[in-house]
């Protein structure tokens, strides 16, 4: 099947992610696909740098001791992220700190052992625990994630020598002291329940990983595990309190000044809660999901807050996800608690509608009125018959049409799951004509 990666795709992966290049996207674990960009080396204070080697950011602290480094950066980065550290300073690396397991954060570090540091590695006690079900979930995280093989043929992580283990765990707080001087280490959950960020307080230097990336929080991801809301506002609040000089974030720019960095993380919690807020009012009167979310709106000095665009999440993704982890993944349609197959539905439509080309038919027709609902009636026209080309055709295009109008990279690439069914839903009417014709 070809994987291809639209240009709106292109655009939204490059605000989130900064120096991104897709086959290093698609290529997650391979130690092989960098970014093939250089490297963005910045000194944020003396002795501070932030370091992008790819599409997520590095934070380094050099010490009299030796090095600090937070995040490793994805598998590829490992060597431009050794040579880039090498550049700025010759001390060996005494701890690296994981802010959370993900696999764009914690494994490039393979690079800094094959040349021979030896460093301590330091993360919350959870990034055991998720790089465990990395292992327990590799098929299903490779396909969700778009993984193509490496050139070990693996598309994910999948064994334990995968993984540079943390050789030290904590659970709340963890202050390291490193040439004298004190590094605090603060437990937080967000897109994950096992993130760490890491306060500087002689620098006034915050290493925030992913709770701060200069966009929308990730904080609804719809295909992914659980994410908390509530708890990242907090931290955030947390984060504000200490009133640091420098945010390194975990994706985005090199954030300087008190005041901004302030006012985004005290608008990031504000504009977390507004959704949690609205979502809890909702489950507590008795509304269903669905009405829950086609209410919920933004405050325009949210959403329209230069520091928190809407180009990978979405507020729509996040209020669900909150639904679901108070409310459990039923939609409250009784009909759905234990329903038909959907392919099964979709032929009694097709057949209360007069057929699947009716459906295509009015698909069409509500394509340039109401998207959203043509959206809906061109699957049922597929699921009701995946070998009418008609239907085919009728739902990759309207698919991709609402694909193409969105800004946030999730709505874009899980919009376009369609277009690699009705891939599938080709090749196997190819394939079963060419059987047929032996």
């Amino acid at each position: 099947m070809a994987v291809t990666f639209p240009e709106n795709q292109r655009a939204s992966a490059r605000a989130a992610f900064g120096l991104f290049n897709p086959e290093q996207g698609r290529r997650i674990f391979s130690r092989a696909h960098g970014s093939g960009h250089e490297p963005i080396v910045l000194e944020a204070t003396p002795r501070t740098w932030y370091i992008q080697p790819g599409m997520v950011n590095v934070a380094l602290f050099e010490t009299d001791e030796g090095l600090l480094l937070v995040d490793a950066g994805c598998a590829g980065d490992g060597p431009a992220l050794l040579q880039a550290v090498r550049s700025v300073s010759d001390k060996p690396l005494h701890t690296v700190v994981y802010t959370h397991g993900h696999s764009d954060h914690a494994f490039g570090l393979w690079a800094f052992l094959e040349a021979g540091e030896t460093p301590r590695v330091v993360a919350h006690e959870n990034v055991v625990a998720h790089f465990e079900r990395y292992i327990k979930t590799a098929g299903l995280n490779a396909r969700i994630n778009g993984q193509l093989p490496g050139p070990d043929g693996k598309r994910w992580a999948s064994e334990r020598e995968d993984f540079v283990w943390p050789t030290e765990v904590f659970s709340d707080t963890l202050e390291l002291t490193l040439g004298g001087e004190r590094f605090v280490l603060r437990h937080g959950k967000g897109e994950t329940d096992d993130a760490t960020w890491l306060w500087a307080p002689e620098r006034g230097v915050l290493a925030a990983g992913d709770l701060v990336t200069g966009y929308l929080p990730n904080a609804g991801n719809p295909k992914k595990v659980q994410r908390y809301a509530e708890e990242w506002a907090d931290a955030a609040e947390e984060m504000a309190a200490l009133r640091p000089e420098v945010i390194i974030p975990g994706h985005g720019e090199l954030v300087t000044g008190a005041d901004a960095i302030v006012d985004e993380l005290q608008a990031m919690a504000r504009y977390l809660r507004h959704i949690v807020d609205h979502a809890l009012r909702g489950m507590n009167a008795g509304l269903l999901a669905d009405e829950i979310v086609e209410t919920l709106t933004i405050p325009e000095e949210l959403a329209a807050h230069p520091r928190l665009p809407a180009v990978y999440d979405q507020p729509e993704f996040i209020c669900r996800n909150v639904i679901r982890r108070y409310a459990g993944w039923w939609d409250g349609y009784p009909s759905s608690l234990l329903p038909a197959p959907r392919p099964q539905q979709a032929q009694e439509i097709a057949h209360l509608a007069g057929g699947v080309g009716a459906l295509v038919d009015r698909a069409w027709s509500l394509a340039d009125e109401d998207l959203r609902l043509a959206c809906h009636v061109a699957e049922w026209a597929f699921l009701a018959d995946r070998d009418d080309p008609r239907a085919q055709d009728c739902y990759e295009q309207i698919l991709e049409r609402r694909a193409a109008l969105e800004t946030g990279l999730m709505a874009q690439v899980n919009l376009r799951v369609s277009r690699y069914w009705v891939e599938a839903a080709r090749s196997a009417g190819a394939a079963a004509a060419t059987s047929g014709a032996r």
